[in-house]
């Protein structure tokens, strides 16, 4: 049975999806959340959220996360990074998840990743729960009513959370599985019903089909001047970096908040959405943000609320630090309406330091900037992989190696060759610890981050005065208005200025230790630009 509107010539049917009871196709928001409702999937919230929990999976599985095995992958899959898996266990897992699901009732979305209609992506998203539907809806672009009817997808998701799946017959670690097929242009997605993995799943298809275009795949936000897209900004950093808070800065445009593309045209986002951590929400530091937890059909996951009164709890943990809001763009105010912008003009690269070294803001030369991609140093925010609890200080090539297909030199050599084109700046700046390490010190204060971040966008920091960092090379403001000139310091910022340089001497060793995987696959200026 069929319900909804589909391209009569593509439906599940006709991708081999037999059996199934209902096929529920793009439903828009109201019927998505009257159907997550009617199944006990969750509660209505205040405003009409939905507000839901993901049960035992609370974020992202990566150790589960597989790519297929193929003449096609073979030579083009960092392999390093990803785990394989054979065609013959993938066509055993696909084989017994269609099983599965016959008999029973599926959403499914047609939705566009991609706003650059010449690199867009046109991808089936097809689900066991509504909400789940009502997510990837939000953070995809949805196409208009009369394009469905001649909607193709080249590439169709299938998440299925309560099948499990079997190690020994599919060729997994756990019951759990997440498997990207290039052959087939599928994704399987088995045993967890952490919706983020629907997004990254199409996000690590898009960083591996991209660069063979000559299209930069960036794990990053994006947002542009008022009124003038050209004047573009990239912030590199992966989950609790700040990239959702920072680019969503009330006097600049949010082109994105988490993925985009960097063609020749310039740059585009590859989402229709924000997908915002909750954890501390503030209505006075992010209203805008604060307010879409009460905007109807934003999904509210895995945060407490009041059952009588449905007040959410935004600084309760109990159920994960990882608490999150789906929306659409729209509902921030300042969003572009198209998703597009010019070359940047400044690439800023976010890193959560635990170490409590980095000072809040330097700047980098081009072959600096592309040692600190390759490095990707942060620390992973507590919730955002199971069995993370507190900020772990982790290498994480060119910030995002988790949804990175391809070997990292790739995208390396990618962005240098669009630095050096385009001509932009290029920032590292810290939002993690100072005056001590974590657990010691306190994090860098957002008002600071965000004063230095304008003065940066704006051109008015290149004005200042910089010092030259005696540990990492690269050029520091001595001062800045409206900034505590101690805070530039950090070593300033501790009580035992010998202690931080203990500190800072382990980070530099960890710098050193971990780009020597790089030295043979780099440029020379890079390589001179190495932390020795």
């Amino acid at each position: 049975m069929i319900h909804g509107r589909v391209n009569p010539n593509q439906t599940l049917e006709t991708q081999g999806i037999t059996g199934v009871a209902v096929a529920h196709y793009n439903y828009a928001e109201p019927a998505l959340v009257e159907a997550t409702v009617f199944r006990g999937e969750g509660r209505l919230g205040l405003g009409g959220a939905f507000l839901c929990e993901t049960g035992k999976f609370t974020g992202r599985s990566p150790k589960d996360k597989f790519v297929v095995r193929s003449a096609t992958t073979e030579d083009t899959i960092w392999w390093d990074n990803n785990a394989a898996m054979t065609p013959e266990a993938y066509a055993r897992l696909k084989a017994d998840m269609l099983e599965h699901v016959k008999g029973r009732e599926l959403f499914v979305q047609d939705l566009y990743a991609g706003a650059d209609p010449m690199h867009r992506l046109d991808v089936r998203v097809v689900t066991e729960l509504a909400w789940h539907g009502l997510f990837i809806r939000h953070l995809l672009r949805r196409p208009a009513r009369a394009e469905l009817d001649s909607f193709a997808p080249e590439w169709t998701v299938i998440n299925c959370p309560s099948f499990k799946a079997d190690p020994a017959r599919h060729g997994c670690r756990t019951e759990t599985a997440i498997v990207l097929n290039f052959d087939e242009k599928t994704v399987l997605i088995a045993n967890t019903a952490y919706a983020g993995e629907n997004k990254k799943a199409v996000f690590s298809v898009l960083n591996y089909i991209l660069p063979a275009k000559g299209v930069m795949a960036m794990h990053c936000s994006a947002n542009h001047a008022v009124g003038n897209p050209v004047d573009a900004a990239v912030f590199f950093g992966l989950s609790g970096t700040g990239k959702t808070t920072l680019s969503a800065s009330p006097d600049r445009t949010l082109i994105g908040d988490d993925e985009h593309g960097w063609s020749d045209r310039g740059i585009f986002n590859f989402e229709g959405g924000c997908y915002a951590k909750t954890i501390d929400l503030s209505p006075e530091a992010e209203p805008e943000i604060y307010a879409t937890t009460h905007r109807f059909a934003t999904v509210v996951e895995n945060m407490v609320f009041d059952p009588d009164t449905l007040e959410l709890d935004f600084s309760n943990r109990s159920l994960t630090e990882n608490t999150r809001c789906a929306y659409p763009l729209e509902a921030i105010s300042n969003a572009s309406a198209t998703g597009l912008g010019g070359h940047p003009r400044h690439v800023v690269m976010l890193t959560c330091d635990a170490f409590g070294v980095l000072p809040p803001i330097a700047r980098l030369s081009p072959a600096q900037a592309m040692y600190h991609f390759l490095s990707g140093f942060t620390s992973k925010a507590a919730g955002t992989e199971r069995g993370i609890t507190e900020p772990q200080p982790t290498f994480s090539t060119c910030f995002g190696a988790p949804f990175m297909p391809r070997r990292p030199e790739v995208y390396g050599k990618l962005l240098q060759a669009k630095i050096a084109k385009h001509g932009a700046s290029c920032w590292l700046v810290n939002t993690g610890w100072t005056g001590g390490a974590y657990g010691t010190g306190k994090r860098m204060p957002i008002k600071a981050t965000r004063a230095l971040l304008a003065a940066a966008l704006d051109g008015s920091l290149n004005a200042a005065s910089f010092r030259k960092d005696p540990n990492f090379g690269f050029e520091v403001p001595v001062a800045v208005p409206g900034v505590d000139a101690a805070l530039l310091d950090p070593r300033r910022t501790w009580a035992d200025p010998a202690a931080y340089d203990a500190q800072a001497a382990k980070l530099v060793g960890m710098f050193q230790k971990n780009f020597a995987q790089y030295i043979p696959y780099i440029d020379a200026d890079v390589r001179a630009a190495a932390i020795s």
